[in-house]
């Protein structure tokens, strides 16, 4: 085990370094700067703002000295929000991004594990067709469709949760399932196909034949099997859920980190669109190897692979 995390640790620092410098040029290449507004300034009050966030210097030094400053952990000042550094926006907003995304993973594996078993041990038969068929739906439908409707049944029309805001216990829960929704889809169809999996392998037959009950057999012999192509998926569904909430924060209007990214894109603000994507990435690396881990519990043999 410890083997496998060191590894994965040494493989991030050149995937992190790959991200940084792709992400930096990138924004350099973009037209526009992050001063460029209607009001026009004098050359000399725009020389002093450049030169204070060092962007007076050629393009190779900004480089370096943002790699020096990265390796300190320290991504740079926020050239739209003044006093507020990169660093201190970003633990402002994750919070709020990342409680959306556990309330949705929750939704998620819920109503998915349930359908996907329910599915798995009624195939074939209505009680099949009909969790997968909503899944195939929940795939379909985009949350941009998802959430207006979701705010004209139960805010508009039944009145039962706030159109926005996140004040409230109850402001969470249509945010939640619009995000969750998607992913619900998926973990219920991963879970029917691994649950099937297991279910036809001998050993499940010979624990029937001693007169296993039903529940023991799916319990303590089917799921934990059945369960490891939906564990793989978990880390990129957690990476996905606090980074793919851009659209549902911006229907209920929820202070996320969606909210930054999109502004900073909007404002040329290099340096907290380049530490957002940082973030992402480091979000993602973790997840990944979080879900490995996981997968070795659940199945040693991967231990010696």
């Amino acid at each position: 085990m410890l083997r496998l995390i060191t590894k994965r640790l040494f493989e991030t620092i050149p995937v992190l370094f790959i991200v940084a410098t792709l992400t930096f040029f990138m924004m350099k290449r973009a037209p526009g700067g992050p001063f460029d507004s209607e009001k026009q300034t004098t050359p000399e009050i725009r020389a002093q703002i450049e030169a204070q966030y060092g962007l007076d210097k050629p393009v190779w030094q900004q480089y370096l000295d943002y790699l020096g400053h990265l390796a300190q952990g320290d991504l740079g000042p926020s050239f739209k929000y003044a006093g507020w550094s990169v660093n201190e926006l970003l633990w402002s907003a994750f919070p709020v991004s990342l409680e959306l995304g556990l309330y949705a993973l929750a939704f998620a594996l819920t109503f998915g594990l349930i359908a996907g078993i329910i599915a798995a041990l009624r195939k074939n038969t209505w009680g099949d067709y009909v969790p997968m068929s909503f899944a195939t739906f929940g795939i379909c439908l985009p949350t941009f469709v998802t959430g207006p409707l979701l705010l004209l049944v139960f805010a508009s029309w039944l009145t039962w949760f706030n159109a926005s805001g996140w004040e409230q216990p109850r402001d969470r829960v249509l945010p939640a399932i619009t995000l969750g929704l998607y992913y619900t889809a998926y973990v219920a169809r991963l879970t029917r196909g691994g649950m099937l999996e297991i279910l036809s392998q001998d050993f499940i037959r010979t624990a029937r034949a001693k007169g296993a009950s039903e529940w023991r057999v799916v319990w303590r012999h089917s799921l934990r099997g059945g369960l490891l192509s939906v564990v793989s998926f978990i880390g990129p569904a957690i990476s996905g859920l606090v980074t793919g909430s851009l659209v549902v924060e911006s229907i209920y209007q929820i202070p996320g980190l969606g909210k930054f990214f999109v502004m900073a894109g909007f404002n040329r603000d290099y340096t907290m669109v380049m530490g957002t994507v940082l973030f992402y990435a480091v979000l993602i690396i973790v997840m990944n190897l979080l879900v490995d881990i996981v997968q070795v519990w659940l199945n040693p043999k991967l231990r010696f692979e």
